[in-house]
């Protein structure tokens, strides 16, 4: 409860705008946002139920589909045979990549449970670390960079950008408008750069990445055309929370496809 800050003031500010905006629907008035948010029908502790249960939906395909991706790279794809290591060059990368992606949906279903500064900037954190980290990781995997200083040198840059990013937001100015253009530069990015390699590489399983690209470019769009919530419920962010449940089955899908597919060219190549 206290963690929380649910307290008699935060009742008083909830049941104020619900009064509020069923006067406003009396009238005919659409939904207004308090405070930077819509008006949400409380269940329960959940300040915005649709939007924590997806979230914790988005954490547990991560963590399904970081499994399955585990137990491919260790115990059914060959290894090896001087260092018992797998052939795929990327897999500690992924690694990293599905604790950031677990870490961020975390951030994300407790921030929905209840919005206070602390789980507010976790969230945002969290978000901009993983999509930073994940443009490093496409630019990786689409340049096919396997030393390790030339990795150094294509995340250094991006790796700082996103650092001072994350320290301005919690230290400085959590400007919202600001972080949203820097996270949309980033998700655009990579996704075009999956795009045009997709475009152009031979790689078995590039339908699934495509799927997964103009799938995510248009479920972005529900993040920057926002709509109230219906019934209270689902508004344009929990809906996009919907649409990347499907995207992440697909998105590891792709990843374990690519794994079988380095390593059977790796293996025809030692032959």
């Amino acid at each position: 409860m206290q963690w929380k800050q649910l307290n008699c003031r935060t009742d008083c500010r909830y049941y104020c705008m619900m009064q509020r905006e069923g006067e406003r629907q009396s009238h005919g008035l659409s939904p207004v946002k308090y405070h930077g948010k819509w008006p949400f029908i409380r269940v329960s502790v959940f300040q915005e139920p649709l939007s924590s249960a997806l979230s914790a939906v988005n954490l547990l395909m991560h963590f399904t589909g970081w499994l399955s991706f585990f137990l491919l790279v260790n115990y059914k794809l060959p290894v090896r045979p001087q260092t018992k290591r797998t052939y795929y060059e990327y897999t500690g990368l992924w690694h990293i990549y599905a604790i950031l992606s677990m870490n961020a949906w975390f951030w994300s279903s407790i921030f929905h449970t209840r919005d206070i500064d602390l789980t507010e900037k976790l969230d945002y954190s969290s978000a901009v670390a993983l999509l930073g980290y994940s443009l490093i990781l496409s630019l990786l995997r689409i340049f096919n960079v396997k030393d390790e200083a030339t990795r150094v040198m294509f995340a250094a840059p991006i790796l700082a950008f996103v650092t001072t990013h994350i320290l301005y937001l919690n230290f400085y100015e959590l400007d919202y408008g600001w972080n949203m253009k820097v996270c949309v530069v980033m998700a655009v990015v990579q996704l075009l750069a999956w795009a045009i390699w997709a475009g152009v590489t031979q790689h078995p399983s590039r339908f699934k990445l495509w799927v997964v690209v103009f799938g995510g470019a248009l479920a972005m769009l529900l993040e920057v055309y926002d709509f109230p919530p219906y019934k209270g419920y689902a508004d344009a962010h929990s809906m996009w929370h919907a649409s990347t449940i499907p995207l992440t089955y697909l998105w590891w899908s792709f990843i374990k496809d690519d794994a079988e597919f380095r390593t059977s060219t790796l293996i025809k190549k030692a032959k």
